[in-house]
């Protein structure tokens, strides 16, 4: 946000390395962060449909206290040796940035030595973190899924009301994520924008829909958006 703003406001399109470096373990870091906390809300899903007796004795506030701490501390330190070994790289040719802002996978790619190393990390942070979450994620919605078709249609539109707003989330977070990593893995052509537009997908769109997903459900901010379009239709009349 920072940069953003310096960019806006004084024109300023460059950046110094180890504030790339910060940059970069920042976005990456919150990313591992975001992905644990989906895992955890899917497992708060299971245990609110599957065993809802046992719910708050489950997910008393110290166990999801734990569950915080767990998720910053994974994501920090799974993202910190990235930074490190792009520090390690000898740049040498091109300091110009594809990207929007700086992005592991498009660093690396300008450094004049071999970068195998930055490759199969990347490669088993995507597998450990996000690959594992998601594969996680989805055994969580099997098995309430399981447990939902056995329920009164009642209970079942409760059920899918309450696990909504979690699954658009994922939806929102991992599929520009994937994407991005596809690209960059297969793509092959240089100048391509796909990755640009990718990768600035999965920077701001999540934020900007995350409140919308989890807001609608609210029945005061429901109310106060329909009274709003209801004011500016009248207004617009002539």
């Amino acid at each position: 946000m920072p940069k953003m703003l310096a960019i806006f406001w004084f024109n300023s399109t460059t950046i110094q390395f180890d504030a790339c470096l910060l940059q970069m373990f920042a976005i990456h870091s919150l990313s591992g962060m975001e992905s644990t906390v989906l895992l955890a809300m899917a497992f708060d899903r299971y245990v609110a449909i599957c065993h809802p007796l046992r719910h708050a004795t489950v997910l008393t506030l110290p166990r999801v206290t734990k569950i915080g701490v767990a998720a910053v501390v994974r994501g920090a330190a799974l993202m910190a040796p990235l930074p490190v070994f792009i520090k390690q790289l000898p740049f040498c040719h091109s300091n110009i940035l594809s990207h929007s802002y700086c992005l592991h996978q498009d660093v690396m790619k300008l450094a004049c030595d071999d970068i195998r190393v930055n490759v199969i990390y990347g490669l088993i942070v995507i597998i450990s973190a996000i690959g594992l979450d998601s594969l996680l994620i989805s055994f969580s919605y099997l098995l309430i899924l399981k447990t939902v078709l056995g329920l009164t249609r009642e209970a079942q539109a409760k059920a899918f009301g309450t696990c909504v707003s979690h699954v658009c989330a994922v939806f929102i977070f991992y599929v520009p994520f994937i994407g991005l990593s596809m690209v960059h893995r297969f793509s092959k052509r240089r100048d391509s924008l796909l990755p640009v537009i990718l990768a600035n997908i999965y920077l701001l769109i999540p934020p900007v829909l995350n409140p919308i997903v989890y807001g609608v459900k609210t029945k005061e901010i429901r109310q106060r958006i329909l009274r709003l379009f209801h004011v500016a239709t009248h207004t617009s009349e002539p």
